[in-house]
């Protein structure tokens, strides 16, 4: 698929700059070097562009002095830093739990700018403050869930300028993990396959997904979870393109799937529902014109290979 890096998060060529994580905390004080602040998976944000701050600014004081380098730009180093210890003065905990969170947090000392969803701003960034916000995450995200050392259990340590955890006890080093993810565009004559996983938004539906498992091929998994989930049997797969999904740290990969059989099983405990939705049908819907039916989100895959195929543009 030629156009497949246009995808959100799909990279923007940012140089990682890898070598230098090592004594990335000197560049710090490098001309043009800033940071992108977090809170609980939200990024600080001007406007709807990620909202960056200077390496001195006093909010990072609540961040506990650790910089995850991101890499350099032609402005200089940029870092990100993550500051969920902070408590807002009325933090709305039921907003905070839902599929997606519509509040906002405002840092006093930070005016003008605030902590916001990054699913609500995705589609709008530009490719290179999208791929900044993907990594960060996730990266923070690895740190939150992996604090202890898995061969020995002892607290390990941040490392590598973000990139590393070292145990202090066994001296293992642990590095970050991305899980695998097949995304199903189940075509058949002029029909796709959409399912609804339980706790979604009223209405929404989407591609079918799930995870590659152990000493599987990227094709044998498309048509085992469309098996599993629906019941729906697929005979050729082909790869279409892949996206970084920072929710928590997976990597999508998109592919095309010709159903063999048009029955669907479903399967209650992977799905609330499933089905086939024609081309016309997929037109309203994703102008948001259909009566009972949403599309997946702006800016996720499952949207990117569903407005392709309506634009015949999946090669």
């Amino acid at each position: 698929m030629r156009i497949a890096e246009t995808v959100t998060f799909g990279g923007s060529g940012l140089d990682r700059a890898a070598e230098l994580r090592g004594s990335a905390e000197a560049l710090a004080a490098a001309a043009g070097a800033r940071v992108s602040l977090w809170w609980r998976g939200k990024p600080l944000l001007q406007g709807e562009a990620l909202g960056w701050i200077a390496p001195g600014h006093s909010a990072l004081a609540e961040a506990g002095g650790q910089l995850l380098f991101l890499g350099r730009d032609a402005a200089g180093p940029l870092f990100a830093a993550d500051m969920s210890g902070w408590e807002p003065p009325a933090e709305d905990q039921v907003q905070l739990a839902q599929f997606f969170d519509p509040s906002e947090q405002m840092h006093p000392a930070l005016p003008g700018l605030r902590f916001a969803e990054l699913r609500g701003v995705m589609a709008r960034l530009s490719p290179r403050e999208a791929e900044c916000a993907a990594m960060a995450r996730a990266l923070f995200g690895w740190h939150a869930n992996h604090r202890f050392c898995a061969r020995c259990g002892a607290q390990s340590l941040w490392a590598q300028a973000g990139w590393q955890r070292d145990c202090p006890s066994c001296g293992a080093h642990h590095f970050p993990r991305t899980d695998p993810v097949v995304i199903m565009l189940v075509t058949r004559a002029n029909k796709v396959l959409l399912g609804r996983s339980h706790g979604w938004p009223e209405g929404m539906y989407s591609l079918l997904a799930g995870f590659i498992e152990p000493g599987e091929t990227i094709e044998a998994a498309v048509r085992r979870e469309v098996a599993e989930e629906a019941g729906v049997t697929v005979g050729a797969v082909r790869y279409l393109a892949s996206q970084p999904w920072p929710f928590p740290a997976s990597l999508m990969l998109g592919c095309q799937g010709e159903a063999t059989s048009d029955t669907i099983r479903l399967d209650p405990a992977e799905l609330e529902d499933a089905l086939w939705v024609s081309r016309e049908e997929m037109v309203d819907m994703m102008a948001g014109l259909h009566p009972r039916i949403k599309p997946a989100r702006r800016g996720a895959i499952a949207h990117f290979l569903i407005a392709n195929w309506l634009a015949d543009r999946l090669d």
